[in-house]
């Protein structure tokens, strides 16, 4: 799967739409007329001095407000964010919470692209990252999250839970959420959070008095204390019973806190008593998350939304300004629920049609990502799997696994099913994240599969992308996969992008087939056309193998020159987790033990070996080739333990994949080497597994070991062994420690990234004459009769 040098590519929207859409998602909202003050709350927020404020509260009890409130009086810089049902995805929540910080001027933006990345390991390096930004932050600030209640998926509240460490002394987070905070209990055991309940942001008869006041309604005491007490405070409902006191000339209402019968009570005597057009611009509007004029004219086939959006703003009809400019909106969230539910109950054939306008209007203004949400409510599934099919690699690529993966889930494996193209990408995201069974069961599919359109995902045809996943997969050894890549290097013209990627397959086949000059020839040329195309990953994968070609001949100066720009491509698109990448820092550490820089070399070797795991026998040559030579540095570097592991690992994947051509050759050789012979056996701290590898991270996180186990799909009992494995090798006796010494040795955060300038300033320096000792073992390369 190709890697666009445009790393948001069609997944983006416009320049000018984004930064419409960006700007409220990142600005609290501005103070409405009539607002209750929340002075006394804000005062005891401010001045508790705990890390975390928790509101919890159900819809209607003014935590927007509040938070709003405490932002204007807050004197200490405010990074907010509106959290949306996009932001249940790690790796967009962390670029979300890392852009707020940087918008409050405290970051630069080179912290939001550390964010995210092709591959990127949310948990692993990405949210330790962020938390050790926010935790060397130059000033004090406050971290606003509202409605964190969209955060539905776990692995978002572990990220969270990570970056809730890096708030210190002097800084805070506070959340707003209609549910209960799972990051919260940890916190409260530890007398580190301040909570604020339905209670307390209950409103008294001196704020229905105000209420009442601000709707022109005159209120006596007697009235106040009785609207109080029929609403319990509940401030949302304060306001409606001003509201329909207002249109009733002065008679008011009893308003309940039954969320059942407040959508009743809405519809009778909130929205009934607006005119027939009103009713029907807020009923179909409501399938939008925001509004805006021109959006909102498309969806409804009018004109003049704009102006109706300002005036429904002043008429107090639960809508609210998301800039100052009052352009965008969103219907408060109660509100928007119950006009959906009038939606569905009085025009539902009309709510595809809204919905594909919508996708037009988005598509049409450079927003297909959007188009897409929109298209899962419909039953438009032919555009919607093309859509997806071209949205696919983009998004993933800009680390946005779990967006995609949340699209294949609506759209479901039926409908995947019968767009063969769509499947080839699920296939590929499951080889590219060691997702082995998901990689076998969709590559079964995508064998038995024809389709003779033209695929969205720009490749040539549908046969081409299915030779080149099968060619990646090497199921069939080197020779079938020569000819699969052949086939699809022939398919594939100069100017597609999925060329690059097409040839880099036949280069690897030479490779395994014992080819090494033809191997060259045609890796030179698939990173010349991906340097051309901006295919970032064909460029990283190849100029290693041309870099490590050049150090078997004992060309060390053109090697060096070839892997400094796949470290340089690497940094630049924030690649360090990505499988295909992790060879690079293999080659970078082998021309490091040369150059006698042995520091470095195990800090290089660090990087290739924390994200290993990913590297499974269904992309048998790359996990293979990858443990091969970090085995062979480690040999050099007198570190026999960790050479072994390695090749223990590479033992189960040829299990699965014995036709590796050349590699099986090697294994047999570097196996001589390791023989076991005495005491030299056992030398050495073993390295992490890569089951301790895909552990470690959770012990950052709030979770216990029963929850580690429900994240990772094993029993409580193999996590318990683990983490003592982990403990053992790390050296440490506790959970804090082995976070500790994981980040100081570069296994988590981000130490992995950390000495990418000086490696690069390493490899452009002249060469010194090579090293004598430690001795870089090589294992010989077999080479054909007359080769």
């Amino acid at each position: 799967m190709t890697v666009s040098v445009n790393m948001h590519g069609a997944a983006s929207p416009a320049p000018e739409l984004g930064q419409l859409l960006l700007d409220p998602k990142f600005s609290a909202p501005c103070p409405r007329p009539g607002m209750v003050s929340r002075a006394g709350l804000v005062e005891a927020a401010r001045s508790n001095g705990r890390r975390l404020v928790a509101v919890t509260a159900p819809a209607g009890y003014g935590k927007s407000t509040f938070l709003a409130q405490w932002a204007e009086a807050e004197d200490r810089p405010v990074a907010w964010v509106s959290l949306d049902r996009f932001d249940d995805d790690p790796a967009m929540l962390l670029v979300s919470l890392a852009s707020a910080y940087c918008r409050a001027g405290l970051g630069s933006a080179s912290l939001v692209a550390d964010m995210a990345g092709p591959g990127v390991s949310v948990l692993g390096r990405a949210a330790p990252l962020l938390a050790s930004a926010l935790r060397m932050s130059p000033a004090p600030f406050v971290l606003m999250l509202d409605d964190l209640h969209e955060l539905q998926s776990p692995v978002c509240h572990d990220v969270l839970s990570v970056v809730i460490s890096g708030i210190s002394v002097g800084s805070q987070l506070a959340a707003a959420s209609r549910s209960e905070q799972p990051h919260l209990p940890r916190l409260r055991a530890m007398g580190e959070a301040l909570e604020f309940g339905a209670g307390d942001l209950a409103l008294g008869a001196s704020g229905a008095r105000q209420i009442f006041a601000h709707a022109q309604v005159s209120l006596t005491a007697e009235l106040a204390a009785a609207a109080t007490e029929r609403t319990e405070g509940w401030p949302v409902g304060l306001y409606l019973a001003a509201l329909i006191a207002k249109q009733s000339h002065g008679q008011e209402s009893a308003v309940t806190g039954d969320d059942r019968y407040v959508a009743d009570y809405l519809y009778r005597e909130s929205l009934m008593r607006q005119p027939e057009d009103v009713q029907r611009f807020l009923r179909r509007t409501a399938v939008l998350d925001q509004l805006y004029g021109p959006l909102c004219d498309a969806v409804l086939g009018s004109s003049g939304a704009a102006g109706r959006l300002r005036r429904l703003e002043a008429s107090g009809l639960f809508l609210i300004p998301l800039d100052r400019q009052r352009h965008w909106y969103r219907y408060h969230a109660l509100f928007r629920e119950f006009l959906l539910d009038e939606l569905h109950r009085t025009e539902p054939d009309l709510i595809v049609t809204l919905h594909q306008r919508a996708a037009d209007w988005y598509e049409a203004h450079g927003s297909p990502a959007l188009a897409l949400e929109h298209l899962l409510d419909t039953t438009d599934w032919d555009r919607l799997v093309r859509l997806a099919d071209a949205l696919a690699q983009p998004t993933y690529n800009a680390g946005q696994l779990s967006a995609v993966q949340r699209w294949y889930r609506a759209i479901g494996d039926a409908n995947i099913e019968r767009y063969p193209p769509l499947a080839v990408l699920r296939c590929w995201a499951a080889v590219l994240t060691g997702d082995t069974a998901g990689a076998q069961r969709w590559a079964a599919l995508v064998e038995a599969a024809s389709f003779d359109g033209a695929p969205a995902d720009g490749s040539a045809s549908f046969d081409s992308a299915r030779a080149m996943l099968r060619a990646a997969l090497c199921a069939s050894g080197p020779e079938q996969m020569m000819a699969d890549a052949a086939f699809a290097v022939a398919d594939e013209p100069a100017w597609s992008s999925w060329r690059p990627e097409a040839l880099w397959l036949l280069g690897e086949a030479h490779l395994l087939a014992e080819h090494p000059d033809e191997a060259r020839a045609v890796l030179a040329e698939a990173s010349a056309a991906a340097t051309t195309t901006g295919n970032a990953e064909t460029i990283v994968i190849c100029d290693f193998h041309l870099a490590s070609l050049a150090m078997d001949r004992g060309e060390w100066p053109e090697a060096a020159g070839q892997l400094e720009r796949a470290l340089a491509t690497i940094d630049e698109h924030r690649m360090h987790d990505y499988v295909t990448c992790l060879l690079a820092f293999a080659g970078a550490a082998r021309l490091c033990v040369h150059r006698g820089d042995l520091t470095e070399a195990r800090r290089q070797l660090t990087r290739a070996m924390r994200a290993r795991s990913s590297a499974t026998y269904v992309f048998p040559f790359v996990a293979v080739r990858l443990r091969l030579q970090l085995a062979r540095v480690y040999l050099a570097i007198a570190d026999p333990a960790t050479a072994r592991q390695l090749l223990r690992e590479t033992d189960e994947i040829l299990t699965r994949r014995r036709a590796l051509g050349i590699l099986t050759g090697e294994v047999e050789e570097l196996r001589r080497v390791l023989a076991p012979t005495g005491a030299s056996a056992t030398v050495g701290r073993l390295p992490l597994t890569p089951a301790e590898l895909r552990l470690l991270p959770y012990l950052q996180t709030h979770l216990t070991a029963s929850g580690i186990a429900e994240r990772l799909f094993v029993s409580s009992h193999t996590v318990k062994a683990e983490v003592k494995s982990i403990y053992r090798k790390l050296g440490v006796s506790s959970r804090h420690d082995a976070v500790q010494k994981a980040t100081a040795i570069g296994l988590l955060g981000a130490l992995a990234g950390r000495y990418a300038a000086g490696v690069l300033a390493l490899l452009a320096s002249p060469l010194p004459p090579p090293v004598t000792a430690p001795r870089m073992i090589l294992i010989p390369t077999r080479r054909r009769p007359g080769r």
